[in-house]
């Protein structure tokens, strides 16, 4: 009788994970997001959505600070349960390790993707006042006048800087990058004339773009923007294989159950797929994304070489 006992008693305790598992989420969940408020519309959609789906809140925290690296490490570091998840740019997985001299995480072993969740091409303008009406115009005049023109970005490392860089690479010019802290920074300079160009979110451009406050030349995305179909890639534009294409996607901890990822994967998909939140997205210059765990790893996978050799033939220095 006693070893029926010990046998029930361990089958108990083997399934007491599963069934807390099970269970997930039974409180709050934080949604940890490394940038400031206003950049994050598309994130607190998805909070939003998520909590009334999970049946439980999920609160967005903005961990500001090298360029989304706090956020990063934070979810990195937190109990592999759930419930502290994050939404993390693409630099932050597969540029940063390369970029950064001493990353305080492994975005590949401390990180467990769960599924992409929002992306955009930057959009390459200019100020008004300057003469090229296309891609093919501007490099002519940044040949005629070298080392002239200026380029804006919101820091190194983000999309808008390394499009700049590899601009430079594949176009044989030689534009000077000027960092702001912000793209809002970038756009006030870019009316005024202060800098030449910028390869900007259309979140920031979209309005402007559209009232002819600035002069849009091409998306940096091998297909055209839904939100902007007239204008072209610079892959069309003369520069063959052109992608800079920023995302955003969803992680966890490492070593956070399987169960836990596979419900969080299924209901962000719904969320992202579902014909309002595209609607909303699109309208500011958003493209919902989704895809399993699986798939979004072997993106990671795969963009980490093709970053490291950016990085590497742009001659980018790394930050100690």
């Amino acid at each position: 009788m006693r070893s029926i006992h010990l046998v029930i008693i361990a089958a108990l305790l083997a399934a007491a994970p599963a069934l807390g598992q099970s269970t997930f989420p039974d409180r709050k969940i934080r949604l940890l997001f490394g940038f400031a408020p206003g950049v994050d519309t598309a994130v607190r959609i998805l909070a939003n959505k998520l909590a009334e789906a999970l049946g439980q809140p999920v609160i967005v925290e903005n961990l500001t600070g090298a360029a989304g690296n706090i956020a990063a490490d934070r979810v990195a570091k937190a109990p592999p349960d759930g419930y502290t998840i994050g939404v993390l740019a693409a630099a932050n997985i597969v540029v940063n390790g390369s970029l950064f001299k001493n990353l305080p995480y492994d975005p590949v072993r401390d990180l467990a993707p769960v599924t992409q969740v929002y992306g955009y091409p930057d959009v390459l303008v200019v100020n008004n006042d300057v003469p090229a009406k296309s891609v093919a115009e501007l490099v002519a005049l940044a040949r005629a006048s070298p080392g002239k023109l200026t380029y804006g970005h919101a820091g190194a490392g983000s999309s808008m800087h390394l499009a700049g860089e590899l601009f430079n690479v594949m176009a044989h010019i030689n534009a000077q990058q000027v960092p702001f802290r912000g793209s809002s920074l970038i756009v006030a300079d870019l009316m005024g004339g202060q800098i030449t160009m910028s390869f900007i979110p259309p979140t920031t451009t979209l309005a402007l773009i559209r009232e002819g406050k600035v002069r849009a030349l091409a998306v940096t995305s091998l297909k055209r923007a839904p939100f902007l179909p007239d204008l072209p890639t610079m892959d069309e534009s003369g520069f063959p294989g052109f992608n800079v294409t920023a995302w955003f996607g969803m992680f966890a901890p490492a070593g956070t159950p399987a169960s836990v990822i596979d419900k969080l994967n299924r209901e962000t998909v719904k969320i992202m797929a579902s014909p309002d939140v595209q609607d909303k997205l699109h309208a500011i210059g958003i493209v919902p994304l989704h895809n399993t765990p699986a798939e979004f790893a072997a993106i990671i996978k795969s963009e980490i070489p093709y970053w490291a050799r950016v990085i590497k033939d742009a001659d980018i220095k790394q930050i100690e």
